[in-house]
């Protein structure tokens, strides 16, 4: 098969055609204009804060919302044990995913429960998460229902403690009354068997007569016997 000499090597001319992705050279340039700008205004606010010795937040973009109580709990306890894979390098410094608490939304990591708290509460993590960093001032019925629901919850507390005391304080009765029950059975055991081996003993010395060996009644004679003891009497003069 013959190449077409005048085409490509699909049959086209290779300049009629072309792949390559095009650019808005004039839209790249007005979006870095504005970085630019945007960078150039953040440096001048960050000096303008530190002169005037105050420290430089992100300004609010208006769809932030009011700071509102944690809802959530952070379990530390989870942690203990376990083994994390950090990448190489990033054990230096809080910035960057390290070993520790990371926090996403500011890309942080600490290395204790306290610094994580603190860190939660800051003005940084309150701009980076969406939040003013304003708190909404509660009515007067709000602050009476709040402190309604503390109060049942906190009988609620107490409710199920004395509940928990007295099923722990039943519990322990039925177990000692267990165990004296045991006790006396055992004791009942004992006396029992010696009883009947009592009256094995009466029986077969009043059917064979009193030379008549009991298992386990003379023992301590034979032992004797066997060191060559005869007795611990005075001898006589």
């Amino acid at each position: 098969m013959s190449k077409n000499s005048s085409g490509g090597a699909y049959g086209q001319a290779a300049g009629d055609t072309d792949f390559r992705k095009k650019y808005d050279l004039d839209e790249y340039a007005a979006k870095a204009r504005d970085r630019e700008e945007a960078e150039k205004e953040e440096r001048k606010a960050r000096w303008e804060a530190k002169m005037a010795g105050k420290k430089y937040y992100k300004p609010l973009e208006g769809h932030e919302t009011l700071t509102t109580a944690r809802s959530g709990h952070q379990d530390f306890s989870k942690l203990v044990g376990t083994t994390m894979l950090i990448p190489a390098g990033a054990g230096v410094g809080k910035r960057g995913r390290g070993a520790g608490i990371y926090c996403e939304a500011c890309d942080l990591t600490f290395k204790d429960n306290l610094q994580w708290i603190e860190h939660t509460n800051s003005m940084q993590h309150q701009r980076n998460t969406g939040h003013t960093g304003e708190v909404r001032k509660a009515t007067a019925e709000e602050v009476h229902q709040r402190i309604e629901l503390l109060w049942e919850r906190l009988q609620e507390r107490k409710r199920e403690q004395v509940v928990s005391l007295q099923e722990r304080l039943e519990v322990r009765r039925v177990e000692d009354e267990k165990e004296r029950e045991e006790k006396r059975r055992k004791r009942k055991e004992v006396d029992e068997r010696k009883r009947l081996e009592k009256e094995e003993a009466e029986k077969a010395k009043t059917n064979y007569g009193e030379d008549v060996r009991i298992e386990g009644e003379h023992d301590e004679d034979d032992m004797m016997a066997a060191m060559g003891f005869t007795g611990f009497g005075v001898p006589k003069k």
